[in-house]
């Protein structure tokens, strides 16, 4: 009786390149979050109101979480702070329009993650192939 083929290690870690791509865009988001800081100043009392500091609480929770997407906790963090984000849109519509559109992204990425992690149980990559 023989016994099922393992499925090979990829020779690179797809999700090492994967964790880069979440990485960066956290980066883009803390970019687009800190552009909504000049609508606080003019709209909102100025960037040191509660808007301001929520704002920059954000910013810094993106920046911290660039460092940590590689655990298994990061995704729900993650998620909480989009919950969050959005949720400001009764403190300023501008950070909860932020919110949903990178929620959206956010969705998507972590439906290819999802994707990816099937097809390298399956084997399927291309780095998983035998070579001829």
């Amino acid at each position: 009786m023989s016994e099922p083929a393992a499925v090979p290690a990829p020779k690179k870690d797809p999700m090492k390149a994967f964790r880069g791509i979440m990485a960066g865009t956290l980066i883009l988001e803390v970019i687009v979050v800190a552009l909504a800081l000049p609508v606080i100043a003019k709209l909102h009392g100025g960037v040191t109101s509660l808007v301001g500091w929520v704002t920059f609480g954000f910013i810094v929770a993106f920046i911290a979480l660039c460092a940590f997407v590689g655990r298994k906790w990061a995704i729900a963090v993650l998620v909480a702070l989009h919950v969050l984000l959005i949720a400001t849109w009764v403190l300023l519509p501008a950070l909860g329009v932020i919110g949903v559109i990178f929620g959206l992204v956010w969705a998507y990425l972590l439906w290819l993650r999802k994707d990816l992690l099937k097809r390298m149980a399956e084997g399927r990559l291309p780095s998983q192939q035998q070579q001829a």
